[in-house]
């Protein structure tokens, strides 16, 4: 494993120890603080700025569009907090466009699945975090940052 790849998997670990901390948040008062998608930010622009993975500026920031703009597509639609928005937005700009894309598959397809979990235990609402949080590790996991 070279150098760039060890810093990137640090930096995706860290993203993704963030991320466990907003379920955590989440599950239990169904708010995810600022200062984690702040958190996020500040990473993502650190690495960055020191070149410590491979995202360039255009693409933190069309990850962080990207992640905008479809969370505040299922907030607008009620299937998102503003918590998981400014998560989804933060956790682009650390992975940058094509990995955000990726990430998102992830998603939705756990999100998928702790949705048929809350229908069957009756729940009208669930939180997103573990969702978000759980795909980012599977693509961690599955190795596609490389």
């Amino acid at each position: 494993m070279s150098a760039g790849e060890v810093e990137t998997i640090q930096i995706l670990w860290v993203a993704f120890v963030l991320s466990v901390v907003a379920v955590v948040f989440d599950v239990r008062s169904r708010q995810i603080p600022d200062s984690l998608s702040v958190c996020l930010l500040g990473l993502a622009l650190v690495a960055t700025g020191f070149h410590l993975h491979s995202v360039n500026w255009l693409s933190l920031v069309l990850g962080m569009v990207l992640g905008f703009g479809s969370g505040l597509i299922l907030f607008r639609m009620g299937g998102f907090g503003g918590g998981d928005v400014k998560l989804l937005a933060s956790l682009g700009a650390v992975l940058g466009f094509r990995d955000e894309l990726i990430v998102m598959l992830y998603v939705a397809l756990v999100g998928g699945l702790l949705a048929l979990v809350a229908l069957l235990r009756g729940q009208r609402e669930y939180a997103y975090a573990p969702a978000i949080a759980l795909g980012l590790l599977s693509f961690i996991l599955k190795g596609y940052w490389r």
